[in-house]
């Protein structure tokens, strides 16, 4: 026997969609109630007059979060942003979270109630309801699950897969932000650590670090999307790059992509941090990841209505299956797209 069939694959050959994908190669759904399953922002399940959606997130302490610099009740709001964000996605509205809690002993209860503090406020901003959940004892600091459940009319869902060659490729806000607010904090950390400089210097950069700390969802956006009558073909929140999640439309969507170089919108805070940095502002704008901003595609004859919402940039176009996936530069040069986003 080939002793490279016996060869013990390691998880980053796969890096995490790839696995997801091996391990979900031969799952089949049996419900018909199951519409969607996996490959999108949430599970879609017909309950009769609507649909409804599930989400579910995970954050380990250590991997998603360092508590050194996230204040608890920041942690609680952004666990709750990053599970309705998916629901939201499929142009559903949130309704409902379920938090699942592991804490080990380092933790006291004045701490989880900041962290509840925080969850707390989240659902009231968003008008969703905390439903449920557990709290169980870790040996391993701080893990939260969250599970989100929203609802979406039947016409109205938005999947991954629904963009046709020539849709306008469309986004709302701005990108690269929350990435330097990381590369910012994590500077600082080490700052303290080798120095013990107990007192930062973070003046002048308030909105990357909010970006990071405590993001937003675009719901006014999509709101006006609604009142406006533009139903997205195709959607997705931009939590792993701008580039990565783009790359998931156009797989699943089976087309290409062109985006302009000069169209993709950076906070002019996150320009001069990441030159302070020594970095292009155009790498975290593309792969940064954790923007929680939506990126979408509609059709080309809805342009002109599209041009009349402020909050929303139109940053090139899909185009023919295996035309490829380019960015474009003011000289028309192309480069093509990498998926090299937030790895978890």
């Amino acid at each position: 026997m080939d002793k490279s069939e016996n060869r013990k694959r390691s998880i980053e050959e796969f890096g995490k969609f790839g696995l997801i994908t091996h391990l979900t190669r031969n799952v089949k759904t049996i419900n018909k109630s199951t519409i969607n399953g996996i490959g999108d922002d949430s599970a879609v399940i017909d309950s009769g007059k609507n649909l409804t959606l599930v989400s579910t997130d995970l954050l380990l302490e250590g991997i998603h979060f360092n508590l050194i610099y996230t204040p608890l009740k920041h942690l609680g709001y952004k666990a709750v942003i990053r599970a309705i964000s998916d629901i939201c996605a499929m142009n559903g509205t949130p309704g409902q979270v379920m938090i699942a809690l592991g804490i080990s002993s380092k933790f006291n209860v004045e701490q989880v109630e900041d962290l509840y503090e925080g969850i707390r406020l989240a659902c009231k901003k968003y008008e969703v309801d905390l439903a449920g959940g557990d709290i169980t004892s870790s040996l391993t600091g701080m893990t939260i699950g969250v599970t989100a459940v929203g609802t979406v009319e039947k016409k109205n869902l938005v999947k991954r897969d629904g963009a046709r060659a020539n849709d306008l490729i469309c986004v709302t806000g701005d990108f690269g932000a929350s990435y330097m607010g990381l590369q910012l904090l994590e500077r600082e950390r080490k700052l303290f650590v080798k120095e013990k400089v107990t007192q930062p210097d973070l003046s002048g950069f308030e909105y990357v670090i909010g970006r990071q700390l405590k993001p937003e969802i675009p719901v006014s956006t999509l709101t006006e999307l609604r009142k406006e009558e533009i139903r997205p073909t195709s959607m997705i929140d931009v939590t792993d790059g701008l580039a990565s999640d783009l790359l998931h439309i156009c797989r699943l969507s089976a087309t290409g992509c062109r985006i302009f170089y000069s169209k993709v919108p950076i906070d002019y805070e996150t320009t001069r941090l990441a030159e302070e940095f020594n970095i292009d502002p155009m790498i975290p704008a593309l792969n940064g990841g954790e923007d929680y901003e939506m990126l979408f595609t509609i059709p080309l004859e809805l342009v002109e209505k599209i041009k009349m919402i402020e909050t929303v940039k139109v940053i090139g176009h899909m185009t023919p299956s295996g035309s490829g996936n380019y960015i474009v530069g003011d000289d028309g040069s192309e480069v093509e797209i990498s998926a090299q986003g937030w790895k978890e």
